[in-house]
């Protein structure tokens, strides 16, 4: 049994992320980003601690894979004010996207993260987890769609498991410009591969449409310094946007 609490902290809010590969839950005071977690998994018991200790007055929870309806049930019981991101929940930003039912909430979450620290630029988002996503917004706070390719993580588990002898590596290791062994082989062409693939859509938004681009996700920090185009790292981009997409339901 849960014991059902009623916090008292107004001004703060919880915010929850359950992406493909990893949870994060933080804690925002307005604008603040006071406190993070990175739990194993994401269950009643983990939540209600952290909502015992910090006492948010609201939450939101963004879900990438199907939500568990007694999570949502458990959320909306113990906070007074509680949201499921979800394609009928009002933004700050206009989606124009043909089919936004099926677009992912954490895409949309990184997206608004980025419109409200840069307003009146337009955008392009790279999200680097399980995938790489490229979102564009335009100046005016317009979604307009992106693309969808593999993360390091899948292109490294695809190589291993549709062939017979390649190896599973990760990006830790010797990266040589030309590959000197099968495993070096690998391991510079999925990192090449991917800073190239990146570096030449950032060189075309920039020069089509003078862009601010921002870098998030897990591997992010990692991608940063191999970039030849300018671009900000920020880690907490999703969280941030979600602090933005719970404020706004209040406004």
């Amino acid at each position: 049994m849960y014991v059902l609490l009623r916090p008292q902290n107004e001004t703060m809010n919880i915010i929850i992320d359950q992406g493909n590969s990893a949870v994060k839950i933080a804690l925002f005071e307005h604008n603040t980003l006071v406190k993070s977690f990175q739990p194993e998994v994401l269950t009643p018991e983990v939540l209600q601690t952290v909502i015992r200790k910090f006492q948010p007055q609201a939450g939101i929870l963004c879900a990438v894979k199907k939500t568990d309806p007694d999570l949502c049930d458990f959320l909306a019981g113990i906070l007074p004010v509680f949201y499921e991101l979800n394609s009928q929940l009002p933004l700050p930003l206009t989606i124009d996207y043909r089919t936004p039912e099926t677009l992912g909430m954490d895409r949309v979450a990184a997206a608004v993260g980025a419109f409200a620290q840069k307003p009146e630029k337009n955008l392009l988002v790279i999200d680097m987890g399980t995938a790489i996503t490229l979102d564009f917004v335009t100046a005016e706070g317009i979604y307009k769609g992106g693309n969808i390719s593999p993360g390091p993580v899948l292109r490294f588990k695809a190589l291993h498991h549709f062939t017979n002898r390649l190896p599973l590596l990760d990006e830790q290791g010797d990266l040589p410009a030309l590959g000197y062994n099968t495993e070096t082989a690998i391991r510079s062409g999925v990192i090449e591969g991917i800073v190239r693939e990146l570096d030449s859509y950032i060189e075309e938004y920039k020069k089509k449409h003078a862009v601010f681009a921002f870098l998030t996700g897990g591997h992010s920090f990692y991608f940063e310094t191999k970039l030849k185009n300018s671009i900000f790292a920020d880690g907490n981009l999703v969280l941030k946007g979600l602090n933005e997409i719970l404020k706004y339901q209040e406004e």
